[in-house]
């Protein structure tokens, strides 16, 4: 029986005894120590998530700062891009300490966006989005809220004519002012920006409001201005990092708000333009799409749980003339862009023009048939600028799963437009602007699966015919009457966006026409 330790210390003879009671108690204390600590390892190997509910992977998040500093967020798109190549077509990254799955690829795309639409119906997250909309109108609703919202608008657009007729001739007889306005301009140099948005914010406001502006209406190119400025702060380095801190960044001064100053200046103009047919409605005859809602409001005014509000009729007007102002202009401007650097390409389509049309008349819808090179330019033309890469965030409304990874209910994901419109197994050259990605080899237009300008599912954008008109018909009156020719001095255009966020904002520049 052991009745004590002995133990010779190198320092002399002397012997030491640990009392036998000590020696139990600090063997009872090391068993203890390793049960604990092979207790807790237990746990930890029954805590760690099984296969089914493993995360999708990601670079190692800072505490607080989240993934910001690999984000770079002056050219947020492609980060995301090396990130896909590091980590797959589903990655995870912390916008600050919000978690966010981003969605690289046509196939990931197409499968949450179309396939299983229904499970990713909802928005997600877009903070500026959240605090500007207050989650009415059409945009940023989710829901039942959504869902008639859209319904309405829909019904009521083509009502006034989207994709029809009329609203043709609307854009047509636009088309002739636009004419008129950059005749005026004597073959000087100009920005294109506020007469490319006059024209396009016309078509809408006169489904919305039922009028149109003069171009050289002070109060109208002042909140045409602002909405320009707003889509460029949006997409701005200010303007990203309010979307990762927004609670921290509502009390730093900055651009951001200046953002929110200029969304103010145009709401207000919505708001006038409501009060205005608040006291002239005929609810027996609406005029346009205000007129048409307060009806709906009236026939709905006995009903509590009625999402046709007041409020909801101001936020679904402002998304209206917000996004059918600026991403159209936008991308007429960034066509005229691309052309000036590809003058074999402006030439091909004018020598479309001629035979298809002539000098003589303007352009119809008809045209477009007939005019394939032309159709495949604006179809690449959108694919190239790629304007909104990030898509809008969704969020799934359960627990889910995309390719063995476990995304649960409300997380935000990000699937990336970008990554369909430049992906390599849907595109030759998906770097280069090539309108042989939209032309068969009879030179007839093809359709491409990934071509998703407008998103795709239930939630891609309901101006979408509406927007393909304009383009077409500005773009071919425009290229009928003029020559496109560089700023004096200027030789070449850099077409790298000059902001990268949640749009791609082209650089400013000066455009020359000289009649044909």
């Amino acid at each position: 029986m052991l009745v004590g330790y002995k133990a010779q210390s190198r320092l002399g003879s002397r012997k030491h005894t640990i009392p036998s009671g000590l020696a139990m108690e600090l063997l009872g204390a090391s068993t203890a120590v390793l049960a604990f600590c092979v207790t807790c390892l237990l746990v930890l190997a029954w805590r760690k998530p099984p296969l089914e509910r493993r995360s999708p992977p990601g670079p190692m998040p800072l505490p607080i700062l989240g993934n910001l500093l690999q984000l770079k967020v002056k050219d947020a798109r492609k980060t995301l891009r090396k990130m896909s190549e590091r980590y797959g077509p589903i990655f995870t990254v912390f916008f600050g300490s919000d978690r966010v799955v981003v969605l690289y690829g046509y196939d990931v795309v197409k499968e949450v966006l179309v396939d299983r639409s229904e499970e990713f119906l909802d928005r997600g997250s877009f903070p500026s989005a959240d605090k500007t909309n207050k989650g009415l109108g059409i945009i940023m609703s989710n829901g039942e809220r959504w869902k008639q919202m859209r319904r309405f608008s829909l019904t009521t657009l083509r009502n006034f004519g989207m994709g029809k007729k009329s609203i043709e001739e609307r854009i047509q007889e636009e088309a002739q002012f636009l004419l008129e306005e950059l005749r005026a301009k004597d073959g000087h140099p100009f920005d294109p920006t506020v007469p490319f948005s006059c024209a396009t914010a016309n078509v809408i406001c006169h489904i919305l409001f039922g009028e149109r502006f003069d171009y050289q209406d002070s109060q109208y190119r002042h909140v045409l201005r602002v909405l320009s400025d707003s889509f460029r702060l949006e997409s701005s380095v200010a303007g990203q990092l309010y979307n990762v801190f927004p609670t921290l960044m509502d009390h730093l001064p900055g651009p951001h708000q200046t953002f929110f100053q200029n969304i103010s200046t145009i709401q207000g103009f919505v708001a006038s333009r409501v009060r205005a047919h608040e006291d002239t409605v005929d609810l027996n005859a609406p005029r346009d799409f205000i007129d048409s809602f307060l009806l709906k409001m009236e026939q709905e005014k006995q009903n509590p749980k009625t999402e046709f509000t007041r409020e909801n009729l101001m936020m679904t007007t402002y998304d209206l003339f917000f996004a059918g102002t600026e991403t159209t202009s936008t991308s007429l401007r960034y066509t005229l862009m691309v052309l000036l650097e590809h003058p074999a390409v402006e030439e091909k389509i004018q020598e479309e023009i001629d035979r298809v049309i002539g000098r003589e008349r303007g352009p119809t819808i008809k045209d477009r048939a007939e005019m394939p090179y032309m159709d495949a330019v604006i179809h690449e033309m959108q694919r190239y600028i790629d304007l909104l890469p990030l898509g809008v965030p969704r969020i799934p409304s359960c627990d889910t799963h995309i390719h063995g990874y476990h995304i649960p209910k409300g997380c935000t994901v990000y699937p990336m437009l970008s990554s369909v419109l430049r992906d390599p197994k849907h595109f030759k050259n998906p770097e280069v602007f090539d309108p042989e990605h939209f032309l068969d080899d009879k030179g007839a237009v093809k359709k491409n699966e990934a071509f998703m300008a407008f998103s795709a599912g239930k939630r891609m954008c309901i101006g979408e015919s509406l927007a393909r008109m304009q383009l077409f018909l500005f773009l071919t009156a425009i290229l009928q009457n003029f020559r496109l020719q560089h700023a004096p001095g200027v030789s070449q255009l850099d077409l790298t966006p000059d902001v990268s966020g949640f749009g791609n904002i082209p650089r400013p520049f000066l455009l020359r026409l000289a009649p044909r």
